[in-house]
C-alpha cells in the first residue's frame, strides 16, 4: 500500500513538471498558440459545414477554412496595423515640421476660455501658457521617441514574428481538423465529475467566442463611425483617432468617449458649437447605442458577467498579457466565478447535491467517428 502511494505521489509529480516543462518551451510563442486555439475555436463551425460540402475530406475542409481566415482576418488585421504605422509617423512628421502647431491650439483654447475657467486653471498650476505649451511638446516627443523605438524593435524582431505567424498558421491547421478529438481528450485527462467538467469547459468556451466575437464587432462598430465622424470634420489624423477608439472600446463603461470627449470639449472651448453638438451626438447616441446594444447581446448575454467585473478583469489582464488580456482577462474571471460556484453548491459531501443541482453545460465538442474524416491522418 506504501509502495501505491509512493508511486502515485512520484508520478503526480512526474505529470507537473513535464507539463510546466512543455509550457516553458511553448512559452516563447505563446501569443502564436494562443490565437491559433481561438480562431480554431471560432471558425470550428465552419469547418464542420465545409466538411460536409466536401464529402468528409478533413484536410481540404481545414484548408479552406484556413484560406478564409486568412481573407477575412489576418489580411486585413495587417493593412489596419500598416496604416495605422503610417499615419501615425504622418501625424509625428506634421507636428515635428510645424504644419500641426499644438501651441496654436492651445492658445486658441486659452483665448475662448471665460476668467473663472482661467482662475481655476492657474490655482492648479495649468494657467501658464507656455509652461503648458512645454509640457504638451514633451509628451509628443516621448510619444515620438515611442514610437521611432517600437519601429526599430519591430524591424529587429521581424524574423521572430516571422516564425510565430508561422506557428501559428501551422498549428491553426492541425487545431481546426483535429479539434473535436482535442477537446475529447482535455475533457478526458480532467479528474473532476462529468457535471463540473461539462459545466466548466461549456463556460471557458462561452466566455472566449462571446468575448472575441462581441469586442471585436463593437470595435470595429465604434472606430468605423468615429472614424469617419473625424474624417467629416477634417479632423488631423482620422484613422489613428479611429484605430484608438476601437482599442479603448474594449474597455466596457469609458471606451471611446477617452478620445472623441476631449475633441468635444475643444470644439465648444473654440467656438464651433456645431461641430461640437454633433460630435456629441454622434459620441453619446451612435457611438454609444452601439455599446449599450451589441456589447450585452454579444458579450454580457453569453458571459453573464457584470460590466464592473468585465471591465476589471479587462484592464487586469491587458496589464499583465498586453493586448491578449482582454480575452485572459475575462476568461479567467469567468472561471473563477464558475469554480467558487462549483464550490458552493457541493461544499460538505459532494455527492449529496444531485446531478441537477449544476447545470451542465454541453461540452466543447464530441470527436467525430474516424469514418467521417478519411483522410485526416
Amino acid at each position: 500500500m506504501k509502495s501505491n502511494a509512493v508511486e502515485q505521489k512520484t508520478f503526480l509529480l512526474l505529470l507537473i513538471g513535464v507539463t510546466l516543462a512543455f509550457g516553458w518551451i511553448l512559452f516563447p510563442y505563446y501569443g502564436a498558440v494562443f490565437w491559433g486555439a481561438i480562431l480554431a475555436m471560432l471558425f470550428r463551425p465552419v469547418f464542420r459545414w465545409l466538411r460536409k460540402r466536401f464529402n468528409g475530406r478533413a484536410n481540404l475542409a481545414a484548408l479552406a477554412t484556413l484560406s478564409l481566415i486568412l481573407v477575412i482576418v489576418i489580411l486585413p488585421t495587417a493593412l489596419i496595423t500598416a496604416s495605422l504605422a503610417q499615419e501615425a509617423t504622418a501625424l509625428y512628421a506634421k507636428l515635428q515640421s510645424g504644419q500641426i502647431n499644438i501651441g496654436s491650439y492651445l492658445q486658441e483654447i486659452f483665448d475662448h476660455l471665460p476668467q473663472w475657467a482661467m482662475r481655476l486653471m492657474e490655482r492648479f498650476g495649468v494657467g501658464d501658457m507656455g509652461a503648458l505649451q512645454a509640457k504638451v511638446m514633451d509628451l509628443v516627443n516621448q510619444g515620438g521617441r515611442n514610437l521611432t523605438a517600437s519601429a526599430i524593435n519591430f524591424g529587429q524582431n521581424t524574423f521572430d514574428f516571422l516564425v510565430g505567424f508561422t506557428v501559428m498558421m501551422y498549428l491553426l491547421f492541425f487545431l481546426i481538423r483535429d479539434g473535436g478529438e482535442l477537446s475529447v481528450m482535455i475533457r478526458d485527462a480532467i479528474p473532476l465529475e462529468e457535471r463540473h467538467k461539462g459545466k466548466l469547459l461549456g463556460k471557458f468556451t462561452t466566455v472566449i467566442r462571446a468575448t472575441v466575437k462581441g469586442n471585436i464587432a463593437v470595435a470595429v462598430a465604434q472606430g468605423l463611425i468615429g472614424g469617419v465622424t473625424f474624417i467629416a470634420m477634417g479632423i488631423h489624423g482620422a484613422v489613428l483617432w479611429g484605430v484608438l477608439m476601437a482599442f479603448l472600446s474594449l474597455l466596457p463603461a469609458v471606451g471611446a468617449a477617452i478620445v472623441w470627449a476631449p475633441v468635444a470639449l475643444y470644439f465648444l472651448a473654440t467656438g464651433a458649437i456645431v461641430k461640437a453638438l454633433i460630435l456629441i451626438f454622434v459620441g453619446v447616441f451612435v457611438i454609444g447605442l452601439v455599446d449599450n446594444i451589441l456589447r450585452p447581446l454579444l458579450v454580457g448575454k453569453d458571459t453573464k458577467l457584470p460590466d464592473y467585473v468585465v471591465l476589471i478583469s479587462t484592464l487586469g489582464g491587458m496589464a499583465l498579457f498586453g493586448l491578449n488580456g482582454f480575452v485572459i482577462g475575462p476568461v479567467i474571471a469567468a472561471m473563477f466565478i464558475a469554480v467558487w460556484d462549483i464550490f458552493v453548491t457541493t461544499r460538505g459531501d459532494p455527492r449529496s447535491n444531485p446531478p441537477t443541482a449544476v447545470t451542465i453545460v454541453p461540452p466543447i465538442e464530441e470527436a467525430e467517428p474516424a469514418s467521417v474524416r478519411p483522410d485526416s491522418h
